[in-house]
């Protein structure tokens, strides 16, 4: 691997896969997945899926991507020919996670712009209907919305400029800059709302335990799939960062490092979000159950209600609030480019800048798309297949790939040589029949589930995307390489 494509140090690495994990869902998701599940019963799901899933798979996925040092279709291709396919499909429904992210990004940035004169006024809903996300209403797909449209263009300028650079460069100074200012941020908003009145009556209400829905194996299966999506695992994001990690590195010693991060951020954020909450509930006496939502429900609905009652203070806490969500957002916009564009360069022969401008076009003009006055359940609806049926499958194919047929006992020298902490046959274990079992059980009752309640419209879209991405793989699969 040339210099160019190579991290200068561990420390950027950890700060571009910190900034990779921690996005939106740590923000908006955890709070609400861990008050629906159980409240202060959940972390013992929780840490048992980081302990028996997150770490293992991101130690294997290190282990992967730094014994290869090659993109990941060539990764795959040199386990089995007939697996670069996989790869393509994989990396294919990881860029349009980017082309989707994009959109809720700018959702934001018009936030940002519009949290500093409060101009979403008394109803956030309707504002967010009407100048932000849309609605379901497919009457309303004939139109963009302007603001969007223009966050959209924006942002993608910004995802351009920072990822046609050379990795150390651009993702990884990027990604020092954003995240130490993400967590004084988030830090300053946290502390601030653990001091507001009301705020016990928000983390009494989080952390009450429901010991009986320990029982329930939705609440595991709720678990599992939060640290999946909140660790980005799987999506060939820390596969092709570890790819570019000097010699000497300290593969398991980083991964520790990641997950603890960001398990800290959104448990944190979690008892700031509630906090902020409970101030709502014993300032306009609105009981908490009415309050308590995920998403864009609360980020761009409940919160700007909120912030228009606490005075002064909302004007400040408004601005650094979608500011935080913004920089944890881009963060997480590179890993989520990432793959595409280095197995699109390497199979290709182009440089990464002509890379990363032909994808950040495409992407752009995809997003633009997504902007119409349906764009919040377009989005949704992306969101959902994407993520449950085909990255949650792809996973658990990756897995068997690495375990099975590549054979996972190759890995353990090259993690364990240069790390503190060593794996050994526990994490074989856990990794060739342990996982695979968990994560086929998650994609079939999360099918079951998609198709179950799925509209015509909504079916329309996800067989879309299916042929789609099928084909864009059969074509990239039989592009000869470039270095042939």
């Amino acid at each position: 691997m040339s210099q160019k494509n190579q991290w200068d140090s561990s420390t950027a690495f950890i700060f571009a896969m910190i900034g990779a994990a921690v996005g939106l869902g740590n923000i908006w998701r955890f709070s609400y997945v861990l008050y629906s599940n159980g409240g202060g019963s959940f972390f013992i799901p929780y840490l048992i899926a980081i302990a028996i899933m997150g770490i293992p798979f991101l130690i294997l996925e290190y282990g992967v991507g730094f014994s290869f040092k090659e993109s990941f279709s060539n990764i795959m291709k040199k386990i089995n020919t007939k697996f670069e396919i996989i790869a393509w499909i994989l990396v294919l429904f990881v860029f349009i996670v980017t082309v989707y992210y994009m959109v809720i990004l700018s959702w934001d940035l018009v936030y940002l712009g519009s949290s500093f004169t409060f101009s979403w006024g008394s109803d956030a809903a309707a504002y967010f209907v009407n100048s932000v996300g849309g609605s379901s209403n497919l009457d309303n797909a004939s139109f963009l919305l302007i603001p969007t449209t223009v966050g959209v263009l924006l942002l993608w300028g910004v995802l351009w400029f920072i990822s046609h650079k050379n990795v150390e460069e651009g993702i990884g100074k990027a990604s020092k800059i954003l995240i130490s200012s993400l967590f004084i941020m988030m830090g300053a908003i946290i502390v601030y709302a653990l001091t507001l009145p009301g705020a016990s009556i928000g983390v009494t209400t989080l952390l009450t335990p429901d010991w009986n829905k320990l029982l329930d194996v939705n609440i595991w299966l709720a678990a599992f799939a939060q640290i999946i999506f909140s660790l980005s695992m799987g999506q060939a994001i820390a596969l092709t960062y570890a790819s570019y990690l000097p010699e000497n590195s300290k593969l398991i010693d980083n991964v520790l490092i990641v997950v603890a991060s960001n398990s800290l951020f959104e448990i944190c954020t979690t008892f700031g979000v509630f906090s902020i909450l409970g101030y709502m509930s014993y300032t306009g006496g609105t009981p908490m159950v009415q309050l308590i939502t995920e998403g864009t429900g609360l980020i761009f609905i409940v919160f700007p209600m909120i912030f228009n009652i606490m005075g002064p203070i909302g004007r400040v806490l408004a601005p650094l609030l979608f500011l935080a969500i913004l920089f944890a957002g881009i963060t997480s916009a590179l890993g989520f480019l990432e793959p595409m564009l280095n197995s699109t360069s390497d199979k290709l022969g182009w440089s990464r800048k002509k890379t990363a401008t032909v994808l950040s076009i495409v992407g752009c003009i995809f997003s633009v798309i997504l902007t119409t006055g349906i764009s919040s359940y377009l989005v949704g609806i992306i969101d959902s297949f994407v993520n449950e049926f085909g990255i949650l499958l792809l996973i658990g194919v990756q897995c068997i790939a690495f375990a099975w047929f590549y054979g996972v006992e190759r890995f353990l020298s090259v993690l364990n040589e240069h790390s503190t902490f060593k794996v050994g046959r526990t994490w074989v274990f856990v990794i060739k029949y342990l996982l695979p079992c968990v994560l086929i059980l998650m994609w079939a009752i999360g099918i079951v589930q998609l198709f179950s309640t799925a509209k015509t419209f909504e079916i329309m879209v996800d067989l879309m995307i299916i042929v789609a991405a099928v084909l864009a793989a059969i074509l990239l699969t039989k592009i000869k390489p470039a270095n042939d």
